[in-house]
């Protein structure tokens, strides 16, 4: 089977003299990053009223509590005959006369003796007399009269008021991104308006004397920004306000004006570029000017370098400059800390167990994201690499579904070895 996960650069190697390298004793764990990141964060306080058609991806602020039963009256789950339970005969065919025919919004007004039904559609209020709906695949209908076979259970078929939902009860708990399906569920209660918190807004840029944006022409030794468009576009799908500030030049002024500029208009501030504390990069010496900011070696490939910290009253990730290193940085340390500051209850990306088809070559002391596709083959489900994983290979995103998760301390991995995965449904939308 084809094997993968070769060393991306020197930098992932522990044994060169760079920036990068430090040992192993001096890396910090995924998991201790991440937890130092969300003790620090604190949810935006800022709470608006909005129109339920307005609140897609909004933060709920308060409970909704239902102001109804759901359902709001007894109803027929399936289409069938009403009867009472006490009716039913102990043995042999049961037999019942059909008084009315009940529709959905058309409840029944009239009263009932004993030994008659009405037939009734799903959705339908039983009326109050009765406590049972038959379904009408059982039954025979001939006139009035109303025969079937078989044992029926007194309450079958039925749903009672306040059964989903009692009066009362909280029907959306605070800290729930409204999706369709609880904007559906609150409309369902009459109410048309909710108390959100205000989303967070995002200010980005890049840095680099080698990046261009688009449109501009490229020199030797010159690249086309993607982080800008990656990491706002992972913003953007979180509902986020973001202002993109650009490209920023390697410059010390350009970049304290760029981190002046950001903080003084945003509640988070991202940068890429310019963590490695390579002798161009001017981030560190300027954030340890006007900023509270930690740099972090973490223990995981692709992404090793993390800027954290706070500049102004502003949130600062500085996010390392290799595209699918920003990319995977962002989505295990930057949404689920966006996602505490909007408010949203405690947040962690799905994390799902499937064989691997092809065999991976890891060495322990690490945490490893390799790009994946989740796929069937004759053996059942499980979960491939795209193929080369090198930290700057930004199409082993784009051919991918899901991500690789290899914990720190596992080894290599064979075919129809367990592996944990991210599934990009969720994570990247």
């Amino acid at each position: 089977m084809p094997s993968d996960h070769g060393l991306d650069s020197p930098c992932d190697d522990p044994t060169q003299n760079n920036c990068c390298a430090a040992p192993a004793t001096d890396l910090l764990p995924v998991k201790d990053g991440l937890a130092r990141i969300l003790a620090q964060i604190t949810p935006i306080q800022d709470v608006q009223r909005a129109d339920i058609r307005l609140s897609l991806g909004a933060i709920l602020a308060e409970d909704i509590i239902s102001p109804i039963n759901v359902p709001a009256y007894n109803n027929s789950a399936m289409d069938g005959y009403a009867i009472h339970s006490r009716d039913l005969a102990k043995n042999g065919p049961q037999r019942f006369t059909i008084v009315a025919n009940v529709l959905a919004g058309h409840p029944f007004q009239g009263t009932l003796n004993p030994g008659e039904c009405v037939q009734i559609m799903t959705g339908a209020e039983l009326p109050a007399a009765l406590d049972t709906v038959v379904i009408r695949e059982i039954c025979q209908h001939q006139g009035d009269q109303l025969s079937f076979e078989g044992p029926v259970r007194a309450g079958e078929n039925c749903r009672r008021a306040g059964e989903d939902l009692p009066t009362g009860s909280v029907a959306v708990s605070a800290g729930t991104r409204l999706g369709a399906a609880e904007l559906g569920l609150i409309a369902s209660l009459g109410v048309t308006d909710v108390s959100v918190r205000r989303q967070p807004r995002v200010a980005y840029f890049s840095t680099g004397d080698e990046i261009r944006s688009l449109g501009q022409t490229l020199n030797p030794g010159q690249i086309y920004d993607s982080n800008r468009y990656t990491v706002t576009a992972m913003l953007r799908n979180l509902g986020l306000d973001v202002i993109d500030l650009g490209v920023i030049p390697d410059t010390r002024p350009a970049i304290e004006a760029a981190f002046m500029n950001a903080a003084s208009q945003a509640d988070l501030v991202i940068s890429s570029g310019g963590v490695s504390l390579g002798d161009a990069d001017y981030v560190k010496e300027t954030l340890d000017r006007v900023g509270q900011v930690g740099f972090w070696r973490l223990a995981m490939k692709p992404g090793r370098p993390l800027a954290f910290g706070q500049v102004g009253d502003a949130i600062f990730f500085g996010l390392p400059g290799n595209p699918v290193a920003v990319m995977t940085s962002f989505l295990q340390f930057v949404q689920p800390a966006v996602r505490k500051l909007a408010g949203e209850k405690e947040w962690l990306p799905l994390t799902l167990t499937l064989p691997s088809q092809v065999t991976l070559k890891k060495r322990p002391g690490r945490s490893e994201f390799l790009r994946g596709v989740i796929n069937a083959n004759a053996e059942g489900i499980g979960v491939r690499t795209t193929g080369q994983q090198g930290s700057g290979i930004l199409m082993s995103m784009s051919q991918a579904n899901c991500l690789i998760v290899l914990d720190q301390d596992q080894g290599n991995v064979a075919v129809g070895d367990p592996v944990k995965v991210q599934p990009f449904s969720g994570l990247l939308s």
